[in-house]
C-alpha cells in the first residue's frame, strides 16, 4: 500500500476534524447511551465513568492483566501507544481501543452475570424492529415478477444503502434519520462486479459486513440471490467475534435477521427460508476471525485469513470502518486510484460504501470538485453519498 506524506495516517488530535469530534464527543454519547441501556450495578457504572474520563482527559491504558486477548492487543500496538492521549495516536486504533475497553467496563469478558452481554444490543434490535424494516421487507414482493437485472441492480443497492442505517453514525448526527440519500454514486464500478459473478459462477463469495439490523438483511438478502440465480456456489460472511462500534454485526445478530426475515411475510420469508437452507448445507458459511475486531488495516491482515480472500471469487467490503481498513485509514488525495490502494489485497476485491468520514479514493477529478463544490467538504462524511469500487485484479489466480 503506498505510504506518502501526501497521505498521512488520520489522528483525532485537530480540534474541528471529524476524527476529533468522535472521540470527543460520539464516544462519550455511546458511553452514556449503553449506561442508560442496562441495569448494571454500581461497579459497571464507576468502570463505564473512569472509561469516560480516561478517554476525554486521561491515557490509554493497557488491558487487564487477564484480559484474553491481551497479547493480541500487544501485538497490535498496545506497548506502543500506552500512556499516550487517545487523541494523539492514530484514529482507527483510538477507536478500535475504546470499543475494546467498553466490553471491559461492561463485563463482557470476565466471570459473571454481565459475561457475553451485547451492550448494544437493545440498539440493534430497535433498528431490526422499526416499522422501516417491515417497510423495506415489504417491497420485495414488488421486485419478484420484474426482470431479473432490475432485481439484482435493486438488491445491490438495497446492500449499499442499507448502510446508512448505521447506529454509531446516527448517535453523533441527530437529524441524519431525516435525510434523503443522494441518488447519484460519486463512484459506480457495478458493472464491473457483475462481470466477476456471471450467472454460471459456482465460485465462492467473501462478503466482509458492516452493521447489523437493517444493513444486515439485505447484505443477506443480496447473497440469497446470487446463490439462487447461481452466480456463486458458495458464500462465506465474515462478521465480528464480540460486539463492536455500537452496530457491528456478530454471529447473535445473523441469527436475529434471519429469523426477521423468516417471520415476515411474502417475499421476505421465502428469502429467509433460503438462507436457513443454506447455512444448513454449507453454501452459506459464517466465520468470526479476531482481525475483523483489529485496529489495522487489512495490508496487515494474517496469513490464514489472506488465503480465505485469496481463495474467493470476489471479496466484497461493506460499509465506512472496513472500507477505511481496506484502503488504509489515511486523507488520501480523492483522485488516488482505489486500484493503487488495493493493489496488495490478494484477489479480486469491491467496496459497498456510505460516505461517512474523511477517507476517500478512486474519485474522478470532476466528480470530487463538483462535491466540493456543492457541499465544501461535508459530503466526505454526510452519510449523502455512496460508491460501488471494484479492483478486478488476481481474478485469473482464482
Amino acid at each position: 500500500m503506498p505510504d506518502t506524506p501526501a497521505a498521512p495516517v488520520l489522528l483525532g488530535n485537530e480540534s474541528g476534524s471529524f476524527p476529533h469530534s468522535v472521540l470527543a464527543e460520539r464516544h462519550p454519547a455511546i458511553i452514556r447511551q449503553v449506561r442508560d441501556a442496562f441495569p448494571y450495578g454500581p461497579g459497571r457504572h464507576r468502570a463505564l465513568d473512569a472509561l469516560l474520563k480516561s478517554c476525554t482527559e486521561g491515557v490509554i491504558e493497557p488491558l487487564p492483566a487477564d484480559a484474553p486477548d491481551r497479547d493480541r492487543w500487544r501485538e497490535w500496538g498496545a506497548d506502543a501507544y500506552a500512556g499516550r492521549s487517545w487523541f494523539d495516536v492514530p484514529w482507527l486504533w483510538s477507536e478500535s481501543h475504546f470499543y475494546r475497553r467498553l466490553l471491559d467496563a461492561v463485563g463482557f469478558f470476565a466471570p459473571g452475570a454481565w459475561q457475553g452481554v451485547d451492550p448494544f444490543r437493545p440498539f440493534k434490535l430497535a433498528e431490526l424492529d422499526a416499522k422501516e424494516t417491515d417497510e423495506e421487507l415489504a417491497a420485495l414482493d414488488a421486485l419478484q415478477d420484474g426482470p431479473d437485472d432490475e432485481r439484482a441492480r435493486a438488491l445491490l443497492h438495497g446492500s449499499l444503502w442499507g448502510n446508512r442505517a448505521d447506529l454509531g453514525f446516527r448517535l453523533s448526527d441527530a437529524g441524519a434519520e431525516a435525510k434523503e440519500a443522494a441518488p447519484a454514486l460519486v463512484a459506480d464500478d457495478s458493472e464491473i462486479l457483475w462481470s466477476l459473478l456471471p450467472s454460471s459462477g459456482t465460485g465462492t463469495l467473501c462478503l466482509v459486513a458492516d452493521n447489523a439490523g437493517r444493513e444486515l438483511v439485505p447484505d443477506l438478502l443480496l447473497i440469497a440471490h446470487l446463490l439462487a440465480e447461481g452466480r456463486i456456489g458458495r458464500a462465506v460472511l465474515h462478521i465480528k467475534p464480540y460486539p463492536y462500534y455500537v452496530s457491528d454485526a456478530t454471529t447473535a445478530d445473523v441469527v436475529d435477521a434471519l429469523r426477521r426475515l423468516t417471520a415476515a411475510p411474502g417475499a421476505a420469508a421465502a428469502y429467509g427460508r433460503r438462507l436457513w437452507s443454506a447455512m444448513a448445507d454449507g453454501r452459506l458459511t459464517v466465520r468470526a476471525h479476531p482481525f475483523s475486531c483489529a485496529p489495522l488495516p487489512y495490508a496487515d491482515m494474517p496469513d490464514d485469513l489472506r488465503a480465505d480472500f485469496a481463495a474467493a471469487t470476489l471479496t466484497i467490503f461493506k460499509g465506512d470502518l472496513n472500507y477505511r481498513r481496506l484502503v488504509g485509514d489515511r486523507l488520501w488525495s480523492p483522485t488516488t486510484p482505489f486500484r493503487d490502494v488495493t493493489a496488495y489485497f490478494p484477489g479480486p476485491v469491491a467496496a459497498l460504501r456510505t460516505l461517512k468520514s474523511d477517507v476517500i479514493t478512486g474519485l474522478a477529478a470532476a466528480t470530487e470538485a463538483a462535491l466540493v463544490a456543492a457541499e465544501g467538504q461535508h459530503w466526505r462524511t454526510g452519510g449523502t453519498h455512496a460508491l460501488i469500487q471494484v479492483n478486478p485484479a488476481g481474478r485469473e489466480a482464482t
